[in-house]
Protein backbone atom coordinates (compact mmCIF):
# COMPACT_ATOMS: atom_id res chain seq x y z
CA UNK A 1 0.00 0.00 0.00
CA UNK A 2 1.44 3.39 -1.10
CA UNK A 3 1.05 6.42 1.17
CA UNK A 4 0.53 9.94 -0.11
CA UNK A 5 0.89 13.16 1.86
CA UNK A 6 3.48 14.65 4.20
CA UNK A 7 4.88 13.24 7.39
CA UNK A 8 4.81 15.22 10.61
CA UNK A 9 8.58 15.88 10.36
CA UNK A 10 8.23 17.32 6.85
CA UNK A 11 5.42 19.64 7.99
CA UNK A 12 7.46 20.81 11.00
CA UNK A 13 10.52 21.50 8.81
CA UNK A 14 8.37 23.49 6.38
CA UNK A 15 6.85 25.53 9.24
CA UNK A 16 10.30 26.18 10.69
CA UNK A 17 11.59 27.44 7.33
CA UNK A 18 8.51 29.65 6.96
CA UNK A 19 8.96 31.06 10.49
CA UNK A 20 12.65 31.86 9.93
CA UNK A 21 11.90 33.50 6.57
CA UNK A 22 9.02 35.49 8.05
CA UNK A 23 11.21 36.70 10.93
CA UNK A 24 13.92 37.82 8.52
CA UNK A 25 11.40 39.73 6.40
CA UNK A 26 9.93 41.44 9.49
CA UNK A 27 13.40 42.43 10.74
CA UNK A 28 14.35 43.86 7.35
CA UNK A 29 11.10 45.86 7.19
CA UNK A 30 11.63 47.20 10.71
CA UNK A 31 15.21 48.19 9.96
CA UNK A 32 14.08 49.95 6.80
CA UNK A 33 11.42 51.96 8.64
CA UNK A 34 13.93 52.89 11.33
CA UNK A 35 16.46 54.11 8.74
CA UNK A 36 13.79 56.17 6.95
CA UNK A 37 13.00 57.90 10.24
CA UNK A 38 16.71 58.55 10.84
CA UNK A 39 17.16 59.99 7.35
CA UNK A 40 14.15 62.26 7.88
CA UNK A 41 15.60 63.57 11.16
CA UNK A 42 19.01 64.19 9.59
CA UNK A 43 17.38 66.04 6.68
CA UNK A 44 15.35 68.36 8.93
CA UNK A 45 18.35 68.96 11.22
CA UNK A 46 20.49 69.87 8.20
CA UNK A 47 17.85 72.36 7.05
CA UNK A 48 17.83 73.96 10.51
CA UNK A 49 21.64 74.23 10.45
CA UNK A 50 21.60 75.73 6.96
CA UNK A 51 18.94 78.24 8.06
CA UNK A 52 21.17 79.26 10.98
CA UNK A 53 24.18 79.66 8.68
CA UNK A 54 22.12 81.81 6.30
CA UNK A 55 20.99 84.01 9.23
CA UNK A 56 24.60 84.33 10.39
CA UNK A 57 25.65 85.41 6.90
CA UNK A 58 22.96 88.12 6.92
CA UNK A 59 24.22 89.47 10.28
CA UNK A 60 27.47 90.48 8.54
CA UNK A 61 29.57 90.73 11.73
CA UNK A 62 33.27 89.91 11.86
CA UNK A 63 34.31 87.70 13.40
CA UNK A 64 31.05 85.73 13.58
CA UNK A 65 29.56 85.42 17.05
CA UNK A 66 30.71 82.38 19.00
CA UNK A 67 28.77 80.04 21.31
CA UNK A 68 25.34 81.16 20.20
CA UNK A 69 22.38 78.90 20.89
CA UNK A 70 18.80 78.91 19.81
CA UNK A 71 15.84 76.91 18.64
CA UNK A 72 13.70 76.64 15.55
CA UNK A 73 10.37 74.99 14.82
CA UNK A 74 10.39 72.67 11.82
CA UNK A 75 8.21 69.70 10.85
CA UNK A 76 6.21 69.88 14.07
CA UNK A 77 9.29 69.62 16.29
CA UNK A 78 11.52 72.03 18.16
CA UNK A 79 15.12 71.77 17.00
CA UNK A 80 17.93 73.19 19.15
CA UNK A 81 21.07 74.54 17.50
CA UNK A 82 24.44 75.53 18.84
CA UNK A 83 27.01 77.58 16.92
CA UNK A 84 30.77 77.41 17.42
CA UNK A 85 33.29 79.63 15.66
CA UNK A 86 36.74 78.11 15.21
CA UNK A 87 39.94 79.84 14.19
CA UNK A 88 41.79 78.63 11.11
CA UNK A 89 45.39 79.09 9.99
CA UNK A 90 44.26 82.15 8.01
CA UNK A 91 43.36 85.17 10.19
CA UNK A 92 40.83 86.27 7.55
CA UNK A 93 38.94 82.96 7.61
CA UNK A 94 36.79 81.33 10.31
CA UNK A 95 35.15 77.92 10.47
CA UNK A 96 31.58 78.02 11.73
CA UNK A 97 30.12 74.77 13.05
CA UNK A 98 26.38 74.45 13.75
CA UNK A 99 25.22 71.38 15.68
CA UNK A 100 21.51 70.55 15.72
CA UNK A 101 19.54 68.17 17.90
CA UNK A 102 16.22 67.58 19.60
CA UNK A 103 17.59 67.84 23.16
CA UNK A 104 17.23 71.19 24.93
CA UNK A 105 20.47 70.50 26.86
CA UNK A 106 22.45 69.86 23.64
CA UNK A 107 23.43 66.41 24.92
CA UNK A 108 22.55 64.57 21.69
CA UNK A 109 23.32 65.93 18.22
CA UNK A 110 21.49 64.75 15.11
CA UNK A 111 23.87 66.46 12.68
CA UNK A 112 26.62 69.06 12.45
CA UNK A 113 27.19 71.37 9.48
CA UNK A 114 30.43 73.29 9.01
CA UNK A 115 31.10 76.20 6.71
CA UNK A 116 33.87 78.72 6.28
CA UNK A 117 33.37 82.48 6.42
CA UNK A 118 35.85 84.98 4.98
CA UNK A 119 36.48 88.40 6.45
CA UNK A 120 34.54 90.98 4.45
CA UNK A 121 36.70 93.16 2.26
CA UNK A 122 36.41 96.92 2.19
CA UNK A 123 34.26 97.93 -0.76
CA UNK A 124 34.91 101.11 -2.62
CA UNK A 125 31.97 103.19 -3.68
CA UNK A 126 30.77 103.20 -7.27
CA UNK A 127 31.40 106.93 -7.60
CA UNK A 128 35.17 106.55 -7.26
Amino acid sequence: MKQTGLTLIEVMVALFIFAVTGSAVMKAAGDHLNSVSQIEQITFATWVANNRLADMTLEDTWPPRNNQRGSEEMAGQTWYWQQKVLKTNDDDLRAVEVSVGLDRDYADTVTTVTTYVAKPTERKGLSE
